[in-house]
């Protein structure tokens, strides 16, 4: 069987101030034509928007983080299933059920051409949940394409300094991201667990602006992509 590839899809690629419509278009076309190429994909899709929405609303009443977490992964099973129905309606061979585990995900690779989940035990980001599809599935690397063009010295978004990486291990990346698991609804360009996990499995990691759905693909395809590479030690 052919390695899989696994694209971790930010839910800010959902509900962006870009052009969701046709960045939905784009990603559809280029699906299927790395379809076309023979290419295998696991999806793993984000929260976004409702999950930070239904967190903020749900903390009114609520203060366990765990059911928190919960209703911020119905949110990313909800995209996820945004994304399956798109593929299935114009005839992909895409798995017509949201996997709630990589074990189970990574089964169903070896029958369908594309499996699309969103999030799976309290704790665990997406990002998290990619880096274990990869391991489950055999893939040597994982994709995350979020609104965030590169890995950066420091969060670009409150430190003007905050410069950009092309090239980084695994350990420099944990130096940047931390090792403790984010709360609830936060982000980051890259999850510390999913760090910390990609270092267990000497997974590469691919960083970059999933906007341009045409970085997405030179990545997909193994060709020099505009982002972040991050190899195991």
């Amino acid at each position: 069987m052919v390695a899989p590839i696994i694209v971790a899809l930010g839910g800010s690629l959902f509900y962006g101030d870009h052009d969701v419509k046709t960045w939905l278009g784009q990603l559809r076309q280029t699906i299927v034509h790395l379809e076309g190429n023979g290419r295998k994909l696991g999806f793993v899709v984000g929260g976004g928007k409702p999950a930070r929405e239904g967190i903020r609303l749900a903390s009114h009443v609520l203060t366990d983080r765990y059911k928190l977490d919960n209703i911020g992964i119905a949110a990313t099973r909800l995209n996820a299933t945004v994304l399956q129905s798109m593929l299935s309606d114009i005839g992909c061979k895409v798995s017509q059920e949201i996997p709630t585990t990589t074990e189970v995900a990574a089964q169903m690779l070896n029958e369908f051409d594309i499996v699309v989940m969103g999030g799976t035990t309290p704790g665990h980001t997406t990002d998290a949940v990619s880096v274990a599809l990869a391991r489950d599935a055999g893939a040597a690397h994982v994709i995350i394409a979020t609104n965030v063009s590169h890995v950066y010295t420091a969060d670009p978004r409150t430190n003007p300094d905050a410069e950009p990486l092309e090239v980084l291990s695994l350990s420099e990346l944990q130096e940047i991201t931390g090792r403790e698991a984010m709360g609830p609804g936060q982000s980051a360009a890259v999850d510390p667990i999913a760090v910390n996990l990609a270092i267990e499995c000497g997974l590469k990691i691919g960083v970059l602006d999933g906007r341009d759905i045409r970085r997405i693909e030179d990545a997909v395809e193994g060709r020099p992509f505009e982002g972040t590479l991050v190899h195991p030690e």
